[in-house]
């Protein structure tokens, strides 16, 4: 099995593991190739048939899954040149060329949509991260995502969240403790729930516990056993009177009906972190084309 992922194309620093890459674009072109291949390509295009193209922007954005992209020509013909112009995480405007490939047209224009609808999707999800960071640069507080990912595609988008200048929340149930109110309920309380979890959590688990209001957060400080607070659904300033309280101890998390119009007024309060779903399931594509050069 091949275990290349194009690091010259990846996001410096990417946290991405090519088996990810490669199980995703292989399901992809699974899902799309079917049972019989591609019969237009088939049927229209003679064997031995050369073709260059070009993958350019149509609006500027953050590009992310040049890496996906590049594999998907690869699997198809590993004969394929991908000449990736630019790298993930890099800002473009309209009309920039991304990649030039040459080689095979059949399993160019065979591999063109799994490969746009990488690019386009994860490109969006960085874009959109791109814009909710540029929104709070001038606090401490970082963009964070959640887990409201599409399934099956979660290690792209959160690698597509880093590309556009966020980071990453826990991957899944399994990395970090989270405390929820339901959590809360069913086991009798702040101090319950918190003492059971931090006995149970390794050495090396994150506690995380969620608070509606500030009498919450003050028993979470006075019960100890949490690193990371969630503010849920708090406006401004009570964030600000929660940091206040706080006053340093844990990390702050800001999460629930943050958009780009609030999120300056949100990072303002001195919340560390600020989670926001829509950076992945809400995303619009970013619009990417495939230009043919014969």
């Amino acid at each position: 099995m091949r275990q290349v992922m194009h690091q010259d194309l990846a996001f410096p620093g990417a946290f991405l593991s090519p088996l990810v890459v490669e199980k995703a674009v292989r399901h992809a072109l699974d899902e799309d190739l079917g049972r019989a291949g591609d019969i237009t390509s088939a049927a229209t295009i003679s064997d031995g048939k050369q073709a260059n193209a070009k993958l350019v922007a149509r609006k500027p954005g953050t590009i992310a899954g040049l890496v996906c992209a590049a594999e998907t020509f690869s699997q198809l013909d590993p004969k394929i040149s991908f000449n990736g112009k630019i790298r993930d995480g890099e800002k473009v405007s309209a009309k920039d060329v991304l990649a030039e490939i040459s080689g095979d047209a059949k399993a160019i224009l065979s591999a063109e949509r799994a490969a746009l609808n990488f690019l386009g999707h994860l490109s969006g999800v960085a874009t959109l991260t791109a814009a909710y960071a540029e929104k709070i640069k001038h606090t401490k507080a970082k963009i964070i995502d959640t887990r409201k990912t599409i399934p099956g595609l979660r290690a792209l988008e959160k690698y597509a969240v880093r590309c556009g200048g966020g980071v990453n929340h826990r991957m899944g149930l399994d990395d970090a403790v989270l405390i929820k109110d339901n959590h809360i309920a069913v086991a009798g309380g702040i101090a319950q729930v918190l003492k059971a979890a931090r006995a149970s959590a390794g050495h090396l688990v994150k506690v995380e516990i969620e608070v509606d209001n500030l009498d919450q957060l003050k028993e979470v400080l006075h019960a100890g056993g949490a690193d990371v607070v969630m503010l849920d659904n708090m406006d401004p300033t009570t964030m600000k009177r929660a940091v206040e309280m706080n006053a340093g101890k844990l990390v702050l998390e800001a999460s629930g009906g943050v958009s780009l119009d609030s999120v300056a007024k949100i990072a303002e309060s001195g919340v560390d972190v600020i989670s926001v779903g829509a950076l992945t399931h809400s995303a619009p594509v970013l619009d990417i084309a495939l230009d043919i050069e014969l």
